[in-house]
């Protein structure tokens, strides 16, 4: 592996005999640093069930050790035994173990590192129409919006709303967010927080069908404020037959029956699943 490091180019004038031994010295600084960052990030979440972490007690002749918090919140601690460190932050949680080897008489001045390797109690579930759906960590201060990011963003066919679905006092309940009017100078207050265990939930994009005398009848994504006219130069325009007077436009109804829309024009704003049909022309 340390030839391959020999053979990266160096942007940086060094003499031969030691240009190696610097560019391992630069790979291993920024594994570090990477490593730290991300052990940092955990550090800012409260500790939960089936997170894994390593303990190490300096001055103890034992290697750190590896262990699961287990679902009642516990972590087995050498010298110690089972520690009770759910819901406390990583810092919270080392001085905690510090207090109890003192007071256990095990060692005047402990020195404690917890470090979180692998995080499975602050997940948020992030499925629908994004790029890469699944369960995402969840970082402090995290919004809908930085998650659906944080998801890989939103797919061609997905639309402006997303679902949050959240556990509230043992009930499910269901909050909507507007993608579009939030890119829009809208209110930022509804661009809520996330919390664990809430799922996102990216909707598919509100379609519209226009069939007749067009040249590409058929489905199409309906863009908010989409008319009649985009309707038809999304259907590839009119055929030679076709004819913009006497368009019909079909929408269902509360109970889910389709009804014919009265007095339309090319500027009337097409919703959710309307059919538009462009009929042949007689002249």
């Amino acid at each position: 592996m340390f030839a391959l490091w020999c053979q990266t180019p160096v942007f940086i004038k060094l003499k031969p005999d030691w240009t190696c031994s610097m560019q391992k010295i630069l790979f291993l600084f920024l594994a570090l640093f990477l490593f730290v960052a991300k052990a940092a990030s955990a550090g800012d979440l409260p500790l939960g069930p089936g997170d894994i972490v390593r303990i190490t007690i300096y001055g103890d002749t034992n290697q750190p050790t590896d262990t699961r918090i287990t679902d009642s919140g516990d972590v087995t601690v050498p010298m110690i035994g089972p520690v009770q460190v759910g819901g406390l932050s990583t810092p919270e949680a080392e001085r905690k173990v510090a207090q109890l080897l003192r007071d256990k008489g095990y060692m005047k001045d402990p020195q404690v590192n917890i470090l979180v390797t692998t995080v499975n109690s602050q997940l948020v579930s992030v499925i629908g129409q994004v790029n890469k759906p699944g369960r995402i960590v969840l970082d402090n201060g995290r919004t809908v919006t930085d998650m659906v990011a944080s998801a890989g963003g939103v797919t061609p066919d997905g639309g402006d709303m997303v679902t949050l679905i959240r556990n509230e006092n043992g009930s499910s309940v269901k909050y909507q967010i507007d993608l579009y009017e939030l890119s829009h100078g809208g209110d930022p207050q509804k661009n809520l927080r996330v919390k664990k265990d809430d799922v996102i939930i990216v909707e598919r994009a509100s379609r519209f069908f226009i069939y007749g005398e067009v040249q590409h009848p058929g489905a199409f994504r309906l863009d908010r404020g989409t008319n009649v006219l985009q309707a038809v130069a999304l259907g590839g325009g009119l055929t030679d037959k076709g004819t913009m007077r006497g368009l019909e436009i079909k929408r269902k109804d509360a109970d889910g029956k389709l009804q014919k829309i009265k007095d339309i024009n090319e500027e009337t704003v097409l919703l959710p699943d309307d059919i538009v049909y462009v009929k042949e022309s007689w002249f």
